[in-house]
């Protein structure tokens, strides 16, 4: 058993399809303060915040999960969680028809072990259909996404090649993690 030290739904939808029992409680923790506009920094950064807070609220009797993602944008951006629909648009069709990085950042922490990651998945989108656009934005299952990126939604539809672990895009490398966590 683990705790998922995060609010994602696509984090806690991976935790279930690798089978890994989990508790989910996220910790309060601003990452709005984070001013980096390097987005390896940045989910580094805003993961090892979420686990230093974690470790102050819920100790370490059970082991600890934290994660960050962000997007980087073919022009070098870096694409945050939309703040509101109109950030979330102008976020969006900077995706639509270019290329992008997802990037995501752990850290799993016991009482005796502690690993961390970055990666990254490298997608490559068609250009969205606006009227499918304005109905996702609509739904609102963008908002608290990176970039307002749902790779295992909205988006998927729309990609052209991947480059990386899905996994990774949805907010944490459980390949990898699965290997530490033995």
């Amino acid at each position: 058993m683990i705790h998922l030290a995060s609010n994602s739904t696509s984090r806690a939808l991976l935790l279930n399809n690798f089978d890994i029992s989990f508790t989910q409680k996220a910790p309060h923790y601003d990452e709005e303060t984070i001013s980096t506009t390097n987005a390896k920094d940045f989910a580094y950064i805003a993961s090892k915040g979420k686990l230093e807070a974690a470790i102050k609220e819920f100790g370490l009797e059970t082991p600890l999960l934290t994660a960050d993602s962000v997007i980087l944008s073919a022009k070098g951006e870096l694409l945050r969680k939309p703040k509101n629909v109109d950030d979330a648009k102008r976020i969006l069709e900077l995706q639509s028809g270019s290329s992008m990085a997802i990037i995501s950042a752990m850290h799993y922490k016991t009482k005796t072990f502690y690993f961390t990651d970055v990666s990254a998945t490298y997608y490559n989108f068609e250009k969205f259909d606006p009227t499918e656009l304005d109905a996702y934005l609509e739904s609102n299952l963008w908002d608290g996404k990176a970039g307002g990126c749902m790779v295992e939604g909205f988006c998927k539809k729309y990609i052209k090649s991947v480059h990386g672990n899905e996994s990774t895009a949805m907010g944490l490398n459980v390949e990898l993690l699965l290997r530490w966590m033995k």
